[in-house]
């Protein structure tokens, strides 16, 4: 099964108001930065782009978007943030049940936090050609 199927599963495991937040955040996501990749990393919905970029996980009471790099997110990109904040890299959001989130201004963090991946020079770019762009 591949990751985007996972996901499908997960979201229909969670029949309650989780799998639609988790529904939502993934359409918005899609929206926000197509060119992010769907994966399946400690049972958990990641989305990646030159490495990790976000992540949704389900929770007892909550939902948790974590992003990886959050803390080097300027402002006021990093304003809907209200976990995490303690962390040296990443940063989240947790949303309960009733929880509303502006959905345009998440949109504009995911793709604030896609272009810090795209900033870094790919994991898998050899540093013999990096070196020579220099």
């Amino acid at each position: 099964m591949n990751a985007s199927e996972l996901i499908d599963n997960r979201i229909g495991e969670l029949a309650d108001w989780r799998g639609k937040k988790l529904a939502q955040f993934r359409k918005l996501i899609r929206k926000a930065a197509p060119e992010l990749v769907e994966e399946w990393k400690w049972d958990t919905p990641v989305w990646s782009h030159n490495g990790n970029v976000l992540a949704v996980g389900a929770f007892q009471d909550h939902i948790k978007i974590n992003f990886f790099k959050g803390a080097l997110l300027d402002a006021p990109h990093h304003l809907l943030f209200n976990a995490g904040l303690e962390a040296k890299a990443t940063r989240a959001i947790d949303i309960f049940e009733n929880d509303e989130i502006d959905e345009t201004a998440f949109q504009e963090l995911v793709r604030a936090a896609a272009a810090l991946n795209d900033s870094k020079p790919s994991k898998t770019t050899p540093k013999k050609k990096m070196a020579a762009k220099r």
